[in-house]
């Protein structure tokens, strides 16, 4: 909203500075300030408001340390995260930018799930909380939304040059360059030379009509898949909010230079029209989870709930999708990958022994994978800590993949 005021006051007006919030960059700063502001700012009133009306997370007994003390901890925090994201983002983006719009309803939709289970959980006093299957539901639904929005709006576009632009040649050239924008369902395959990759050519045998079926069985998929990923690792003190807001980080990068035609010219990546206001969405959203580690590192003094770290997940997934990036999700959300995967192995080998022996034998001490790293002593602030680590250098590899090919 403050873009298009100052757009005004600049064209109308000549204001004096008006003209600043042109700039890509300088709107993602203040969205990261604003997120940071709001959090730490506001997040206190929110955590003293949910402790007033009882908003507290129930603990199951499952013998680890400091479990116990954690009973009776504000949850549904995401609310904080959720605000943080989507305040700034309306403030200091172009809301009619088709992207945009696509990430605010896909926060807004998976934070209404997330707080739907939380609600029940707390208030119904449900421990399962709402039913597997609904959250399915609004998961495939949020797929549906994404996947055909991108398979048909017009503005969803992939820019084709004719001429390679160097950096050496400027703005200048990029103005003069011949180009055509066209709708294309390609995407990146990471570590390749020549590295687009076009969904209708996954089954070419089938008529033209069955690409977007594909397309949004896959987008679906990935939106399940990461969604539940954040849920999953939403296990101790400051690790989703930590890992997310690193891979945050790296989609910002991309977000930018995918944005960016002279950049994307050098890089030798698709250069996607309008994608550059991304970055201020990813600033806002790296924003609120940082500004969430406030309150939320060991001891925690809020938890997210399912409304934050189910929305999270979400976001993280459209992301990746808009800015054509889903096949590095495994590289770049591998910490959501192996906490996923800790799980699947776990309960999979447990009822192939239980039925092959008579009893059920485990690969872990317990799943998810950082109940494990507890379970043999170690402390969570450490587990949490290497973590982190393991997703910068996860987010390292990620970001070399724009010239390691």
């Amino acid at each position: 909203m403050l873009y298009y005021l100052f757009d005004f006051l600049n064209k109308k007006m000549d204001l004096l500075g008006a003209g600043v919030f042109q700039y890509i960059s300088f709107r993602a700063g203040m969205a990261t300030l604003f997120s940071l502001l709001i959090t730490i700012t506001f997040g206190k009133q929110l955590i003293n408001k949910l402790r007033r009306k009882q908003v507290g997370e129930t603990v199951r007994d499952l013998g680890l340390d400091g479990q116990i003390e954690k009973a009776g901890t504000p949850t549904m925090g995401g609310i904080m995260i959720i605000l943080a994201i989507v305040i700034p983002v309306l403030l200091f983006s172009k809301i009619d930018n088709i992207y945009i719009i696509l990430l605010l309803v896909s926060t807004v939709w998976m934070g209404l799930i997330g707080f739907l289970d939380d609600y029940i959980k707390v208030f119904k006093k449900n421990k399962e909380g709402l039913q597997g299957k609904f959250k399915v539901f609004g998961q495939i639904g949020l797929g549906l939304i994404v996947g055909l929005t991108l398979f048909y709006h017009p503005d969803v576009t992939v820019r084709e040059f004719g001429s390679p632009v160097s950096v050496a040649e400027g703005v200048e050239m990029v103005a003069e360059t011949s180009y055509e924008d066209v709708k294309s369902m390609v995407t990146t395959i990471p570590f390749f030379k020549n590295n687009e990759f076009d969904y209708s050519s996954i089954l070419p045998f089938l008529p033209d009509g069955s690409t977007v079926v594909i397309y949004v069985l896959i987008v679906i998929f990935i939106v399940t898949a990461v969604s539940n990923g954040a849920n999953i690792t939403d296990g101790i003190d400051g690790l989703a909010a930590g890992t997310s807001a690193i891979i945050g980080l790296a989609l910002a990068i991309f977000a930018y230079v995918s944005g960016n035609a002279i950049f994307s010219q050098y890089l030798n990546i698709m250069f996607i029209p309008n994608s550059g206001e991304i970055v201020i969405f990813c600033a806002a959203f790296v924003g609120a989870c940082v500004g969430f580690l406030w309150y939320n590192t060991h001891p925690a003094q809020v938890f997210m709930g399912d409304t934050g770290s189910l929305s999270i997940g979400g976001i993280i997934a459209v992301l990746a999708l808009v800015i054509r990036k889903e096949l590095l999700i495994p590289v770049l959300c591998g910490i959501f990958l192996i906490e996923n995967l800790s799980v699947i192995i776990q309960v999979s080998y447990f009822k192939y022994t239980k039925k092959k022996y008579g009893e059920g034998k485990r690969v872990f001490l317990m799943s998810p994978l950082h109940h494990h790293y507890q379970k043999k002593g170690i402390h969570e602030s450490k587990i949490v800590n290497r973590f982190w680590i393991v997703g910068i250098l996860l987010a390292i590899i990620s970001v070399a993949t724009l010239k390691l090919r």
